[in-house]
């Protein structure tokens, strides 16, 4: 099964199976398939056609997959356009939440450290 643009799992579960569409996380994934009332734990192959016509309709009301990206980033994008703290922060790669940076966001920083090793350099015995 197909929801813009996006293949919904057949192995998993409708609840969890509809979190893969960017976008939709598992509150969101509930919401819809009350309103659609199809069982969360059903299986995606199971569905009849006017579930599946129902279940893609009502995605597709919400904001998602390739108008929600372009939404953030254009958000991103004023900030940095009106030289905010936060679009500062987002154009170096730093933390945007007040998250300390003296210690951890390693990852954000670009400051990725291996494992330690005990120091000693192997000799080469030749």
């Amino acid at each position: 099964m197909r929801i813009s643009g996006v293949t919904i799992p057949d192995n998993k579960r409708l609840e969890i199976g509809l979190t893969s569409i960017y976008g939709i996380g598992r509150p969101l994934a509930l919401k819809i398939l009350t309103a659609v009332k199809v069982d969360p734990g059903k299986k995606p192959a199971s569905l009849t056609t006017e579930e599946e016509n129902a279940l893609r309709e009502k995605v597709e009301s919400f904001a998602i997959e390739g108008e929600l990206r372009r939404k953030v980033s254009g958000n991103i994008k004023r900030l940095k356009d009106i030289h905010s703290n936060r679009g500062i922060r987002h154009s170096k790669n730093l933390p945007t939440r007040g998250q300390r940076t003296k210690t951890n966001s390693r990852t954000v920083r670009g400051n990725k450290r291996k494992t330690m090793s005990s120091g000693r350099r192997t000799v080469d015995k030749t």
